[in-house]
């Protein structure tokens, strides 16, 4: 199922300790908690955009701002909180012009700004979700038409919102899949860490999952019904949930698992792997110490993550890193601590399972809420776009 952050290109094959990239800040400003790119003025070269702002292809230098100046601005990366949560790219009115999707806030408001076909100024903003719950929601087909819905909760249902493609600036409909309770109204809230989406059980329908298992999508979507929960603990025992959950057969064997970290703004990283039963055995990546991870590596505060093949093996890898100044430099795990971006390579084994191999890409910088991956540059290599409290970043792999 589509993702709609990156296509799935086929590079040459690289060797993971062969790959480098190199870093271009376009800002040390905190614009906002993410970053994306497209061809927005149809010049050729793909732009960066990150908060209210596009750096021009393919130098990156000139900016543009597609929006007005916001009450809160300049942002205070200590004390303060963006207006823009995470930002996605999308051509939302088919007129061949890519828009760009902002979720404002938690609990606030999704907005699509229309690129106006290369007229300048502020592009007109749009409202389609006026509650937009979770700190990880995402783009994503769930229903199989080849568009995006906005994968999130709202009021203390999980589910998904269906965008009107007829009138794609109007209001999204919510589709939930969870009954409305006191109890749901508590745990699902609009800070509810980790979220994702995903086939499963292969029966060819996109699933959604949260850390405390994932629910069956059914094979009559023509009304809206509560999915089969089916319990599993994509987190430890007393763990938030992390950010991002991902979907995908890491090992091979024709049954997808699930990856995902395990505190969004504390320790840990893992993956479960789906047995034949369709139950999930735990493998621990990365934990608090060193020792918890054979490649002694450790960092906190995973609070995004993508799958990517970044070296063109044809077996994606997970892009993640360090959120630095979630909440500040003086609350979370290690608030102070370099700001990694790390890209873990999947190999698999001819025995069934498979190694996370971690590669350092940079450790001034760091991941947002969000984080990026796809072919920038447009040279058959995959890189990164990142916006946080730090700046904004494209590492372009050479």
């Amino acid at each position: 199922m589509k993702r709609f952050l990156l296509p799935l290109l086929v590079i040459a094959s690289a060797s993971g300790s062969d790959i480098t990239f190199k870093k271009q800040t376009l800002t040390n400003d905190f614009v906002a908690e993410g970053a994306h790119f497209a061809d927005f003025d149809h010049d050729g070269d793909n732009d960066i955009c990150s908060g209210r702002f596009i750096w021009q292809g393919p130098e990156f230098i000139e900016r543009i701002s597609f929006a007005p100046k916001f009450e809160k601005e300049p942002y205070d990366p200590a004390k303060g909180y963006s207006d823009f949560f995470l930002s996605y790219t999308y051509d939302f009115n088919a007129d061949g012009w890519a828009d760009i999707l902002a979720f404002s806030w938690p609990g606030k408001e999704t907005w699509v700004y229309e690129n106006p076909q290369g007229k300048g100024g502020n592009w007109t903003r749009h409202s389609i979700f006026d509650v937009t719950d979770n700190e990880s929601p995402t783009l994503g087909d769930m229903n199989g038409d080849g568009k995006p819905e906005l994968i999130c909760h709202t009021g203390g249902q999980l589910g998904y919102a269906e965008i009107d493609w007829k009138n794609p600036f109007g209001k999204a409909r919510f589709r939930p899949i969870t009954p409305k309770s006191p109890e749901n109204d508590k745990k699902y809230f609009r800070y509810t860490h980790g979220y994702g989406f995903g086939d499963v059980n292969g029966d060819g329908r996109a699933d959604i999952l949260d850390k405390e298992g994932w629910r069956e999508q059914p094979a009559d979507m023509s009304k809206d019904s509560d999915w089969v929960f089916h319990p599993a603990p994509f987190a430890p025992e007393g763990a938030r949930g992390g950010s991002f959950i991902l979907v995908y057969d890491v090992n091979g064997d024709k049954r997808n698992d699930v990856i995902t970290s395990y505190d969004a703004h504390g320790y840990g990283f893992g993956w479960y792997e789906q047995g034949k039963d369709g139950a999930f055995t735990a493998h621990k990546l990365m934990g608090a110490t060193p020792e918890d991870n054979k490649q002694r590596v450790k960092f906190s505060q995973l609070h995004a993550m993508q799958l990517a093949d970044m070296n063109g093996d044809g077996v994606l890898d997970v892009v993640t890193g360090k959120r630095r100044w979630a909440h500040g430099p003086l609350k979370d795990d290690e608030p102070n601590a370099a700001p990694v971006l790390y890209w873990w390579e999947i190999k698999r084994d001819d025995k069934g399972g498979a190694d996370f191999i971690p590669h350092l890409i940079d450790d001034a910088s760091g991941v947002g809420t969000e984080v990026t991956p796809g072919d920038v540059n447009k040279d058959g290599k995959l890189d990164i776009v990142v916006g946080n409290k730090t700046g904004v970043f494209v590492f372009l792999q050479e």
